[in-house]
This record gives structure tokens, C-alpha cells and sequence, in this order.
């Protein structure tokens, strides 16, 4: 459980701009890779904006706020991603999810490499390319073991 915890990644909605109206959330959505275990942070300006979760695809499209599973509204709120599927989100704030102020996520499992990739991914590659090299210097030792056995 400790190691889920530590490989976990804080997706910051928006990048450096934020949970705002001028960004393209979905875009920036699809740029990310969410796991169970991450966080979503949304960052916004508290009273101008919200963040409304929606149950379902219908009402993320249609935009209807009416059926939202939560709603937030400090400027800093934290959503965990604690299952796999899909979760649609929207600015509470009338207007803005008609305006495109919405995002889709889709969280896979927990062993799946999250973005930002964490230092075990590095490592991991690192590892592979040891062995591969370890492969090749066998392979290169039993060819010419058996070039001068030949000869």
C-alpha cells in the first residue's frame, strides 16, 4: 500500500493555467495518463469558478449541473481518483460548462504508468537496458567461443 501511495502523481487541472475558461481541458486531459491512486488539483479563482462532478456522459454533454455528484468551490479542491472508469467534470458557474469549461478523465488500474512518470519508471528502463546488454554480451561470448572453436 506504501508503494502505491509513494508512485501516486497530483495531475494539476490545466497545467499551469488551471481549472480556467481558456483552457482546453479536454486536450489537456488527453495528454495525461490518470491511475487509481492519483489526484486530481483544481486550482482556480474561488467565487469565479466550481467544480462540479456529473454522473454521467448525457448530462456532461447536455451540461446538466442538475444531477452533479459533488460540487466544490474552495479555489484548491482535491479529487481522488480511487476507481477505474470514467469521470466528467464542469465549472458550476452558469454558463461556463456551455462555453467548454469541462473535462472527461478515464482512470486505469493502479500498475499502469501515470503522467507525470515517477522515478520507478526510469528505473525500470534502466533495468531493461542492463539486461538486454548482459543478453548481448552472452550471445556475443558463445559466437566467438564457437568462431575459434571452429577455426
Amino acid at each position: 500500500m506504501v508503494a502505491k501511495q509513494a508512485s501516486a502523481a497530483q495531475h494539476v487541472v490545466g497545467g499551469s493555467q488551471g481549472w480556467e475558461e481558456s483552457v482546453d481541458l479536454d486536450s489537456w486531459a488527453s495528454g495525461q495518463t490518470f491511475k487509481v491512486g492519483d489526484q486530481l488539483v483544481f486550482k482556480y479563482s474561488s467565487g469565479l469558478h466550481s467544480v462540479v462532478e456529473l454522473g454521467s456522459e448525457t448530462a456532461y454533454k447536455n451540461c446538466d449541473l442538475g444531477t452533479a455528484l459533488d460540487s466544490k468551490n474552495t479555489g484548491n479542491d482535491i479529487v481522488k481518483l480511487n476507481k477505474v472508469g470514467t469521470r466528467y467534470f464542469a465549472c458550476g458557474t452558469l454558463g461556463h460548462c456551455d462555453q467548454g469549461m469541462k473535462m472527461k478523465i478515464t482512470t486505469v488500474a493502479g500498475n499502469a504508468p501515470s503522467t507525470p512518470a515517477s522515478a520507478s519508471t526510469s528505473t525500470t528502463s534502466g533495468a531493461s537496458v542492463l539486461h538486454s546488454f548482459a543478453n548481448f554480451l552472452l550471445i556475443a561470448a558463445f559466437l566467438a567461443f564457437n568462431l575459434l572453436y571452429l577455426v
